[in-house]
């Protein structure tokens, strides 16, 4: 094996020991420009040429180029010994092309290939023929290529090693082989900029332009964990289940805000406010007819008749809840029992249970041929509210009455104001309801009755009259068409 190899074996851990020392730690990551090199270094040369080993100088400078390129010229001056005797100089200038990879934040490895030209010279070429019998004399062409690391003192002071060789292609071929340790000064750097601060530095970033407080990988683009098109960083929900349809915050949709998303909601839209079960759909405990969570008395007795809040009412102040008070219209402060009704009064029948088939009652009232509205006389409210006058409960329970005689029957209440008010639409619907939850109150299903409000939308006097207005605030019912059969 060449002698030469081993003479060069401390050069290769010198380079090897600075790629080491490249840590992150080194300094700021910069932008390069201009790169001064001075190196010493050993050169063992090829056994044809019967030089010995040889230390030697070098001197570089590099321009650095995008893509982590740079180019650089390089003189180097050696002067072995041939026979232990004879003083040879051996000149090579040099061109290269070095492939810069980055370690940490400012250190680098990197590959070099270029050519250049060597001339060997000393007392023994000259004449003609020379008098040198040296396989080296006058000038060769050689090819070049090497491996080496800098290791970051400072931002811009960094200590350099190489180990690489040449190869003569002109005249008799042969190889030299060399390694070499110096210092480089980083000359015109600056600091690489983070334009969209996201960590990334421009130069690497494959995202510019993120957005504050967007998370992104290792090349600056947004990462998105669940792939819901939300990034990581503005994701609220950065779990959300694959698929599952997202708003701008990255959360599960939930257009009617029960915090069931809407992919798993059975009733999408659920009042503002209810209470809801697994199932998104809205719950009534006491069976009311106001839904839990906008039931201000949830514990109201069954039969019992409520207001627009889920709360009974006790109309002739007897102690006994509408809805449960058989005798109804009890003079006030009169001695009831827990009918509602007088000791030594007839205590009337309880109403129909939901289900039974009650005679047609015999009443003026008649539901209307289905599609044809009806307006329903007698029905009137407290002025701007929806509590119902106590002269509307008589025709109210007859329509009960009509609905408990026709089970296969349901109806819509449509609630219609004068529009002399900017809520009338809220006003109408509250009005729709109360109406619908006093006919629960007798017991008819509420899986019959749809309230609505139009408010002043329907209005049947256009007349601006005071007569024309009290016309127009009227409760109507609408026979439903038959549900289609299975």
């Amino acid at each position: 094996m060449r002698t030469y190899l081993s003479r060069a074996r401390w050069g290769a851990a010198a380079v090897a020991g600075l790629a080491l020392l490249a840590s992150p730690a080194a300094g700021q990551q910069r932008r390069y420009l201009v790169e001064v090199s001075a190196a010493a270094g050993y050169t063992s040369f090829d056994e044809v040429t019967n030089l010995e080993g040889s230390a030697v100088g070098i001197g570089r400078v590099g321009l650095w180029l995008p893509y982590r390129l740079s180019v650089e010229g390089e003189f180097a001056l050696a002067a072995p010994k041939a026979g232990g005797a004879v003083d040879w100089n051996v000149r090579t200038l040099s061109g290269a092309l070095l492939g810069n990879l980055p370690i940490g934040l400012a250190s680098s490895a990197y590959l070099k290939a270029g050519i250049g030209s060597s001339k060997y010279d000393s007392d023994l070429c000259v004449g003609d023929p020379p008098r040198s019998v040296l396989a080296a004399c006058g000038n060769s062409s050689i090819v070049l290529a090497g491996i080496g690391a800098r290791a970051a003192l400072s931002p811009t002071l960094m200590v350099r090693g190489e180990l690489g060789g040449t190869r003569s292609i002109s005249g008799r071929a042969f190889t030299n082989l060399g390694a070499n340790v110096g210092l480089s000064y980083m000359i015109g750097s600056r600091p690489l900029t983070d334009s969209d601060r996201d960590g990334v530095l421009d130069p690497a970033d494959r995202c510019a332009g993120t957005a504050p407080g967007i998370l992104v990988d290792p090349r600056g683009c947004p990462s998105d964990t669940d792939r819901d098109g939300v990034p990581d960083g503005v994701d609220r929900c950065p779990t959300s289940a694959p698929g599952a349809p997202v708003n701008e915050a990255g959360c599960p949709r939930d257009a009617d805000g029960d915090n069931v998303p809407d992919d798993q909601d059975r009733c999408a839209n659920t009042a503002a406010g209810a209470a809801v079960d697994a199932n998104g759909c809205p719950t009534d405990e006491d069976r009311d007819g106001i839904l839990d969570g906008l039931d201000r008395c949830s514990a109201t007795p069954q039969g019992a008749t409520v207001d627009q809040l889920g709360c009974p009412g006790d109309e002739d102040g007897d102690g006994v809840l509408d809805g449960l008070d058989r005798c109804p219209r009890t003079p006030a402060g009169s001695t009831v029992n827990t009918f509602g009704c007088p000791p030594n009064a007839p205590v009337p029948p309880a109403s129909p249970r939901p289900g039974a088939a009650p005679a047609e009652p015999s009443t003026g009232l008649m539901l209307p041929a289905p599609g044809t509205p009806l307006v329903v006389p007698g029905v009137t409210f407290s002025q701007g509210s929806a509590r119902l006058r106590p002269e509307a409960s008589p025709v109210l329970d007859s329509l009960a009455a009509l609905l408990l005689a026709r089970p296969t029957v349901s109806v819509e209440i449509g609630g219609h104001t004068d529009g002399t008010r900017t809520e009338s639409i809220t006003l109408s619907r509250l009005r729709a309801e109360a109406v619908r939850n006093y006919l629960i109150g007798k017991r008819v299903p509420f899986t019959r009755l749809i309230a609505k409000g139009y408010g002043a939308t329907a209005r049947i006097d256009t007349a601006d009259t005071a007569a024309a207005r009290e016309a127009n605030r009227r409760i109507e019912i609408r026979v439903l068409p038959p549900a289609p059969g299975p």
